[in-house]
């Protein structure tokens, strides 16, 4: 096979580990929950295929990945670009089909790999949207907004006035 053929198989073979990435990654209940109800902000989908795409560099990148690097690495990630923190057990089971399909791209095992990702797929779980419910978030069982209040040393600052902005936040600013 001359260098040209073996640079553009070797493209398309990396191609389809990133599909695998992709497959685990969309199909992945938390992401979806994270993209449904916004908690990656206004480019949250951007942010869900720059995700693939930082994931599969992670595993070229790094030799003989750990499964508890994996999980810590995207872990961090989903914390940092969806403000999710991944609690619910599915990180392992995801790190787990990564690794997999990882270990499959190294082997050439391309069929292999390619069932994997038609697996992934094929027996995607329904999306689930998962919305707060109308009422304010902030307040107590009485209905009463809670403001927190801070102590302050200096003399300026200890005239502040909460307010709600547009999310039901209260916000405690500056009197002027």
């Amino acid at each position: 096979m001359s260098a040209e053929a073996n640079m553009a198989a070797s493209a398309e073979s990396r191609g389809l580990f990133t599909d695998g990435v992709r497959a685990a990654l969309h199909t992945w209940p938390v992401l979806q929950i994270a993209l449904d109800n916004g908690f990656g902000g206004l480019y949250g989908q951007q942010k869900a295929d720059w995700l693939v795409d930082v994931v599969q560099q992670y595993f070229h990148d790094n030799a003989d990945l750990e499964q508890d690097e994996v999980e810590d690495f995207i872990s961090t990630l989903m914390d940092q670009e969806f403000h999710t923190v991944v609690d619910d057990g599915s990180l392992p089971q995801v790190c787990v089909q990564l690794m997999q399909m990882f270990c499959q791209w190294q082997q050439g095992a391309q069929q292999q790999l390619s069932h994997s990702i038609q697996l992934l797929t094929q027996n995607k779980p329904p999306r689930a949207k998962f919305a707060a419910p109308p009422t304010q978030s902030d307040s107590d069982s009485d209905g009463e907004t809670q403001v927190m209040e801070f102590e302050s040393t200096s003399a300026n600052t200890k005239n502040h006035h909460p307010h709600e902005d547009e999310d039901g936040w209260t916000l405690v600013g500056k009197r002027k």
